[in-house]
């Protein structure tokens, strides 16, 4: 897909070209931002209007993302999953080391689809969730534009194999540094070897009776069985 999008944009003028842009994460973001990318170094748009498109498809492909998450609360499933070892190790993440988080997503192949869902699923407030949607998208894009500007096509094509390669080994340095450098109480979800922080959830599905949202009414299971008198 990464070589047929340059020579599709190829093709493209006016709001056709930029429905395109915009359409494009909807699929495949880095191919997107590729595709933009290219489109801007052929002169086929603006370089500004090019860069609005794919960040206004990048932010909107990603949005409802979060809402996976929360929908997934009301649901029996989200019981059982909310009670497995390292889920509060995730939920730490997103709430304590939400940007480090959400740049990991960006940049770490694999990771954005988990990441935005989990983000709705621990309820990360939303609002900050789209401004750092939009701070990491506008990096990823500053980054892959100057690179097809300054180095062409091929530096620019390059670039979608060894930037993730580079976000990996920061990401490492980074937990690394973490590791040998935290004191003992002070170090946080993302410094490795995290078991011994498995902690319960309050308020999460599935913890200290807490019901699925949605069905606060409900009694959860276990008091319905006690409540239910035995038949004679």
């Amino acid at each position: 897909m990464f070589g047929l999008i340059p020579d599709d944009v190829a093709h493209l003028t006016g709001f056709a070209l930029y429905f395109a842009i915009f359409a494009l994460p909807f699929i495949q973001e880095d191919a997107a931002v590729i595709g933009a990318a290219t489109a801007s170094i052929m002169g086929l748009a603006p370089t500004s209007f090019l860069i609005a498109a794919i960040l206004t498809g990048l932010v909107a492909s990603d949005a409802w993302k979060y809402w996976v998450g929360r929908l997934a609360r009301r649901y029996q499933w989200a019981h059982k999953f909310a009670e497995k070892p390292g889920v509060s190790v995730a939920g730490d993440l997103v709430r304590k080391e939400f940007v480090q988080t959400m740049l990991t997503a960006r940049f770490v192949p694999g990771t954005r689809i988990p990441t935005y869902v989990a983000c709705g699923f621990f309820k990360a407030n939303y609002v900050r969730y789209v401004l750092t949607l939009v701070m990491t998208a506008s990096m990823y894009v500053a980054i892959m534009f100057t690179l097809f500007h300054v180095g062409g096509a091929v530096a620019g094509e390059a670039a979608k194999f060894w930037l993730p390669v580079i976000a990996v080994l920061a990401l490492a340095v980074y937990i690394g540094v973490r590791w040998f450098t935290h004191r003992e109480g002070r170090h946080g979800p993302m410094t490795p070897l995290t078991e011994d922080r498995d902690h319960p959830l309050p308020g999460m599905p599935g913890f200290d009776g807490t019901p699925l949202e949605g069905h606060a009414s409900e009694k959860p299971a276990d008091e319905k069985q006690q409540g239910e008198k035995p038949s004679e």
